[in-house]
C-alpha cells in the first residue's frame, strides 16, 4: 500500500500548480487517482483530493491578494518616488554584487523591510508596504528598526503570456517594491533569535572574507551562508555543468552540520555520569538535534531546500526520540505536507522543488539504478529491513574483488543519476540546457565538495577562537572550492549540453500521471507500458506546443513587457518570425533579452528569427539583443546604420561584430525602402527612414517605421518616431498609414502620437511600451487623452503586461496575459487603403 501521508503531502504541494494551471493539474490528479485507487484506499484518496482542492484555493487566494497589493504599490509609486519612511527589517541581510564591486568600495547588503510610516513623493504612506532595498550596511539584523531615505519603485513583474506568473513571488514574500538606500539610520536593535543568527552570519561572513583565498570567498559564502553572489562567469559555469547544487545549502549540508553537532553532544553527554546512568544519551541528542536543524537552516539563509531538509531531519529525530525506527518515505511526506501547510505556493520555490525532487530520486531510483549498474546491487538480500540503502555485505565478499571494486566506482554514479533524474524536469523548466557531462562532472567534483570543501568550510565557521586551525580550514576549504570551480569551468567549456524546450504545464501533468501509473503497476511490463504512454503523450504535446508557438495562417504581434523599452515578437503566417527591438536600460542589472525574450522564444519552440530589426540605436531598444541572438539562428539584421555612423557604444558595436562574424547580413534602409517585402506570408513595408537616413534628424526621428500586413489588417510599428518624423509620414503616405494596431511612438511621450498621425492611422488598439519604473512620466496624459477621445483601446505594458494582437487576415483578436482573447473593431481604412466598415 502507498503511504497515505505521502499522497496527502504531494496533494498539498500540488495546490500551487492547480492554482496556476488548473486544467492540466486537475487532469493529472484525476488520472493519478484512478491509477492508485487499488494501492491507496478510498480514504487516503479522498483526503488527498481534499488537500489538493484546499491547497489550490489557498494558493489562488494568495495570488489574488498579491495582485491587489501590487496594484496599490504601483498606484503609490508611479512614477518612482523618494521616500522618507520608517521600517523594520524582516529578512537576513545578504551581500550582493560583491564580484562586480569596484576595488576599495565597501560591500553592502540587500535587505527586506516592512515600511510602516512616512511619505513617498510628498504623499503619505497609506499602510504597511514591503520593499527590497539595496545598499544597506552589513551590521543590520532582523527586527532592527530603521529610518531610511530611499528611492523606491514597484518591482517589475515582466508579465508576458507563455512565461511563469511572477505574481507568485509577491504572494510568497509580500514584497511589492524595490529601491536603493540613500541614507539609513538604526533607531532600535532587534532582540530576537533571528537577530542573533544574523549577527552570527555577519561574523562568519567577515571571517570568510578575511581568511579565504580571494577567489574562493564568494564560493565559501555560497556554501556556508547561502549567498549566491558569484561572478557571472562562475554562475554560468556551475549552472551549465550541473554542479550548482554543490554550492547550494542542501539536505546533505544540513545533515552533515547537524551530525557533527550530534556527535559532539553525544560525546559530552556520555561523559556526564548522572546523565549517562539515568537517560539514553542518543535520545537526548535527538531532541537537541531538532532545534539545531532549524537554527542551522536559518543560519544558512533559510532557503526552501534547507527548511525542507530540516523538517525531514526533525521527523527522523522525533521518531528516534520516541524509540521508533525513522522511515524515510514517511519523513519525506511530512516535510512536504508541513511546507505546503505553511506556504501554499512552496512549489514555486525552485530550491525547495530541487531538494524534494532530488530526495524523491534517491528514495525511489537509487536502488534500481544501482541494481542495473552493479550486478547483485539492490537485490533483496542487500536491502535493509527498513527499506533503506544496501547494508553490510557478508565477509565472503572481499573488498578487493572485482564486484566490490565495481560497487565502489558505480554506486556513487547510481546516486548521482538518481538525484539528476529526479531534478531533470525542474532543471529543464529553469534552464535552456541540460548538461550531458553533468554525471561525469558530479562524479569528479562531488567527493571534493562533500568530503573536503563542505566539512572544512563548516568547521571554519566555528573556529574563530583558534586562529591557526581556522586558517588551516580556510586553506583546505579554499583549495577544495577552487578545485570544484575548475571542474565546473572545464565541464562548461566543453559545450557538451543538450538544448531542450521548456516543458509545458500539460507535459508536466502527463509526466506526473505516467509516474503515478508506473508507481501503481504491479508488474514490470505494465510499468514500462505506463512510462511509454507518458513518453508518447509528451511527444504529442510537444507537437501541439510547436504548432502553438508558430501558428499557420495567422499574423501574431506580441508587444512584450520588458520594462521601459521596446521588444516586439512577430509570428508570421507561414511559420517564420521576426523580432523588432529587445529592450534594455542603462544601469539596470536585468537583461530583458535573457530574462524575457529568450525564455519566450524557448516556450514557443523558436530556434530561428527570419529578421531581427533594430529600430534605432538607443540602449532601451538594443540592450537585450546580444542575449537574444546568442541563442538563435538569425536570418538578417535590419539596422538604420546611425549607430555605426555616430558610435552607439560597445554593446552595439559588439552586436554587429558578432552577427557579421556569424555571416548574418546587415541590411540598411537603402535596400529596404520603396518595395514591400513578402516575408513568410506577410507583407512588410519599411516606410522610414526612406530612402535613407536623414542627417539632420536625431536617432528617434530616424527610427525604422514598419507596416506589416496580412489580408485586410495591418500593424504599424513606429519605434521612437517623434513629431517631425510623424509629419513626414503623414505628408508622404496619408491614409495609406492605416493600421488596426499602432505601437505608440517613444513610449507614449508627449513628443509623439500627434493628432494628424492618429487621424491617418485610425487604430483600434494602441500599445504603449512603458515600464512601471520609468521616471519620464510616460505615457503622457495628452497622448492618452487623444487616444481615448478616438475610442482607441489602450494597452499599457506597465498595467496588465504584454499585448498579443493577431489576425487571420479577416478577423482580429487581442488579449493580455491571463485574459481571454477579445475581438477588435474593424476600423475605416482597410489594409489596401480602401474604405472598410466602421466600428
Amino acid at each position: 500500500m502507498i503511504d497515505p501521508f505521502l499522497l496527502f503531502g504531494l496533494a498539498l504541494v500540488a495546490g500551487a500548480p492547480l492554482a496556476l494551471s488548473p486544467l492540466p493539474t486537475a487532469l493529472a490528479a484525476a488520472l493519478a487517482a484512478a491509477a492508485l485507487r487499488r494501492r491507496a484506499g478510498r480514504a487516503a484518496l479522498a483526503a488527498a483530493a481534499v488537500a489538493l482542492v484546499v491547497g489550490g484555493l489557498r494558493a489562488r487566494a494568495l495570488l489574488d491578494d498579491a495582485g491587489g497589493l501590487y496594484g496599490s504599490a504601483a498606484a503609490l509609486l508611479q512614477p518612482p518616488a523618494r521616500c522618507e519612511v520608517a521600517g523594520a527589517l524582516i529578512s537576513s541581510p545578504v551581500v550582493v554584487g560583491a564580484a562586480q564591486r569596484p576595488a576599495g568600495e565597501p560591500p553592502t547588503a540587500r535587505i527586506d523591510v516592512e515600511l510602516s510610516g512616512g511619505t513617498c513623493g510628498g504623499r503619505a504612506l497609506p499602510g504597511p508596504l514591503r520593499a527590497r532595498l539595496h545598499g544597506a550596511p552589513l551590521d543590520l539584523a532582523r527586527g532592527d528598526q530603521l529610518e531610511v531615505v530611499v528611492d523606491l519603485a514597484p518591482i517589475h513583474l515582466f508579465r508576458n503570456e507563455g512565461l511563469r506568473d511572477a505574481t507568485a513571488a509577491i504572494a510568497r514574500s509580500g514584497i511589492v517594491a524595490s529601491g536603493s538606500i540613500v541614507d539609513a539610520r538604526r533607531t532600535a536593535e532587534g532582540r530576537s533569535i533571528g537577530a542573533a543568527v544574523d549577527h552570527a552570519r555577519a561574523a562568519v561572513r567577515g571571517r570568510i572574507e578575511a581568511t579565504f583565498h580571494p577567489e574562493a570567498a564568494a564560493l565559501g559564502r555560497a556554501l556556508v551562508l547561502g549567498e549566491t553572489d558569484l561572478a557571472p562567469e562562475d554562475q554560468d559555469a556551475f549552472r551549465e555543468s550541473g554542479l550548482a547544487h554543490l554550492l547550494a545549502v542542501s539536505g546533505t549540508h544540513l545533515i552533515l552540520a547537524v551530525a557533527g553537532f550530534a556527535a559532539v553532544a553525544r560525546a559530552l553527554l556520555v561523559r556526564v555520569d548522572p546523565i549517562a546512568a539515568r537517560w539514553d544519551a542518543g535520545r537526548i541528542t535527538a531532541a537537541l538535534c531538532v532545534p539545531a536543524a532549524w537554527l542551522y537552516a536559518d543560519f544558512a539563509g533559510g532557503g526552501g531546500s534547507a527548511m525542507r531538509a530540516a523538517a525531514m531531519l526533525s521527523c527522523a529525530m522525533c521518531a528516534r526520540l520516541a524509540g521508533l525506527r525513522p522511515a524515510g518515505v514517511r519523513c519525506f511526506a511530512l516535510s512536504l505536507a508541513g511546507a505546503a501547510a505553511v506556504d501554499p505556493l512552496v512549489a514555486c520555490d525552485l530550491s525547495f522543488g530541487l531538494s524534494a525532487a532530488a530526495t524523491a530520486g534517491l528514495l525511489w531510483l537509487q536502488r534500481p539504478l544501482a541494481a542495473l549498474l552493479v550486478p547483485g546491487e539492490g537485490g533483496r538480500g542487500d536491502e535493509r529491513a527498513d527499506g533503506g540503502p544496501p547494508g553490510a555485505r557478508s565477509s565472503s565478499s572481499s573488498s578487493s574483488s572485482p564486484r566490490a571494486l565495481a560497487r565502489k566506482v558505480l554506486a556513487p554514479l547510481a546516486t548521482t543519476l538518481a538525484a539528476m533524474f529526479g531534478c531533470a524536469p525542474l532543471l529543464l523548466m529553469n534552464g535552456e540546457t541540460f548538461p550531458l557531462l553533468g554525471v561525469a562532472a558530479n562524479v569528479v567534483a562531488a567527493p571534493i565538495g562533500e568530503l573536503a570543501a563542505l566539512p572544512f568550510c563548516l568547521a571554519h565557521a566555528v573556529l574563530s577562537w583558534a586562529p591557526p586551525v581556522e586558517r588551516g580550514c580556510a586553506l583546505v576549504g579554499s583549495g577544495a572550492l577552487l578545485a570544484v570551480r575548475a571542474v565546473a569551468r572545464a565541464s562548461a567549456d566543453t559545450g557538451v549540453v543538450l538544448r531542450l524546450p521548456e516543458p509545458s504545464p500539460a507535459q508536466l501533468a502527463a509526466l506526473a500521471a505516467a509516474i503515478a501509473l508506473a508507481w501503481a503497476a504491479e508488474r514490470r511490463a505494465r510499468r514500462l507500458a505506463a512510462l511509454a504512454a507518458g513518453a508518447a503523450a509528451w511527444l504529442l504535446l510537444e507537437i501541439v506546443a510547436v504548432r502553438a508557438g508558430a501558428p499557420r495562417g495567422v499574423l501574431r504581434v506580441s508587444v512584450l513587457d520588458v520594462g521601459q523599452g521596446d521588444a516586439i515578437l512577430i509570428d508570421l503566417p507561414e511559420g517564420g518570425a521576426m523580432l523588432v527591438d529587445a529592450g534594455g536600460f542603462v544601469g539596470s542589472p536585468v537583461d530583458p533579452g535573457a530574462r524575457v525574450i529568450r525564455p519566450l522564444l524557448r516556450s514557443r519552440r523558436r530556434a530561428r528569427l527570419d529578421a531581427v530589426v533594430l529600430s534605432h540605436p538607443h540602449p532601451d531598444h538594443f540592450g537585450g539583443l546580444p542575449a537574444v541572438v546568442e541563442g538563435v539562428e538569425v536570418g538578417e539584421l535590419w539596422d538604420t546604420g546611425q549607430g555605426e555612423a555616430e558610435g552607439a557604444g560597445p554593446v552595439y558595436a559588439k552586436l554587429l561584430s558578432d552577427l557579421r562574424r556569424r555571416g548574418v547580413p546587415v541590411v540598411r534602409p537603402a535596400s529596404l525602402c520603396g518595395r514591400p517585402r513578402a516575408l513568410s506570408g506577410a507583407t512588410v513595408e519599411v516606410l522610414a527612414p526612406c530612402p535613407d537616413l536623414h542627417p539632420d534628424r536625431g536617432a528617434n526621428d530616424n527610427s525604422f517605421v514598419l507596416r506589416i500586413t496580412h489580408g485586410a489588417h495591418a500593424a504599424l510599428l513606429v519605434g521612437d518616431a517623434e513629431h517631425e518624423a510623424e509629419e513626414a509620414l503623414v505628408a508622404r503616405y496619408g491614409a495609406a498609414l492605416h493600421a488596426d494596431l499602432l505601437k505608440v511612438g517613444h513610449h507614449g511621450s508627449r513628443t509623439s502620437t500627434g493628432p494628424a498621425l492618429l487621424d491617418a492611422v485610425d487604430p483600434a488598439v494602441a500599445a504603449v511600451t512603458c515600464g512601471v519604473r520609468n521616471r519620464y512620466g510616460h505615457p503622457s496624459p495628452e497622448v492618452l487623452s487623444r487616444l481615448s477621445a478616438r475610442g482607441v483601446a489602450i494597452a499599457r505594458m506597465d498595467r496588465g503586461g504584454a499585448l498579443i494582437w493577431e489576425t487571420d487576415g479577416e478577423r482580429v483578436v487581442w488579449s493580455r496575459p491571463g485574459e481571454p482573447p477579445r475581438p477588435a473593431p474593424f476600423r475605416r481604412g482597410a489594409a489596401d487603403g480602401t474604405a472598410a466598415p466602421g466600428r
